[in-house]
């Protein structure tokens, strides 16, 4: 019983991890990342489709992205959903193919962006805590319909705060490496 807390609580603070991962992907660096694009929905055949399922994205020189389209007809409508998106990138369209040039980034600009990547660093520091209370409350449920003795409870909650511990170490980790990669010019 002990065993399956810990290990439900070790899954879900993984899959927190990993959603601040996949998080950090969109927030822009130096760099051009197809993954600046991911949350960008296109109106195709009449639903919101993400833009990665009507075209091919590709990164150019670095600082650019090339957008190709697989059908010619929705350039209008690839135009302005990246104009309705908060990226502040203005696209340009040369036939069939829109390219997106990304400025260097601001002083200014990368401090505002490191302080939104520390935010979401503890948002899910926050979740991971919240994964430890519900695993805790599962132990002393546990200990009061006397399934387990308090040596046990005592044990499991120690055992839980390491893995707590661990996971907010990881996330410590993975927002340090996304603020030195912000901060590199």
């Amino acid at each position: 019983m002990i065993n399956d807390i810990k290990t439900n609580a070790q899954a879900r603070m993984a899959k927190s991890i990993d959603a601040l991962r996949h998080t950090l992907t969109s927030i822009r660096t130096g760099r051009a990342s197809p993954a600046l694009l991911d949350g960008i929905k296109v109106k195709a055949y009449g639903t919101d489709t993400p833009l990665n399922q009507v075209a091919s994205i590709s990164v150019s020189e670095g600082r650019s992205l090339v957008i190709t389209l697989f059908d010619k007809n929705m350039i209008k409508e690839v135009e302005k959903a990246i104009y309705a998106s908060d990226i502040g990138i203005t696209p340009t369209t040369m036939g069939t193919v829109i390219r997106l040039n990304l400025p260097p980034l601001t002083e200014e600009r990368r401090k505002e962006l490191a302080k939104s990547v520390g935010k979401e660093g503890e948002e899910s520091k926050v979740a991971i805590r919240n994964i430890r209370r519900d695993a805790n409350q599962e132990v002393a449920r546990l200990l009061k319909d006397k399934s387990i003795s308090e040596d046990e409870d005592r044990r499991a909650q120690e055992e839980i705060q390491k893995l707590t511990d661990k996971a907010i170490k990881d996330v410590d980790d993975v927002v340090k490496l996304k603020e030195q990669e912000l901060m590199a010019v």
